[in-house]
């Protein structure tokens, strides 16, 4: 399991968690999707893998956030 957060320190309770933002969280979702890559739809979901996703299925997501980050930096 994992979660998105787009803070300026770690996410370890629902205060900071509360604190992300949003926006980016909407952007880092859109640009995701466009690239084939399906997150959970709200920050407060969480994502999961699973012995079905494969090396490159892997591969394609991190390139995907490389793009996206590359140009949000």
């Amino acid at each position: 399991m994992f979660c998105l957060y787009s803070n300026d320190g770690p996410v370890r309770n629902f205060s900071a968690a509360l604190k992300s933002d949003t926006r980016m969280f909407a952007s880092t979702f859109r640009a995701m999707l466009d690239q084939g890559i399906n997150l959970a739809p709200a920050r407060f979901e969480s994502g999961f893998m699973s012995i079905d996703h494969s090396l490159e299925d892997l591969g394609r997501t991190i390139e995907a956030a490389r793009k996206f980050f590359a140009i949000y930096r």
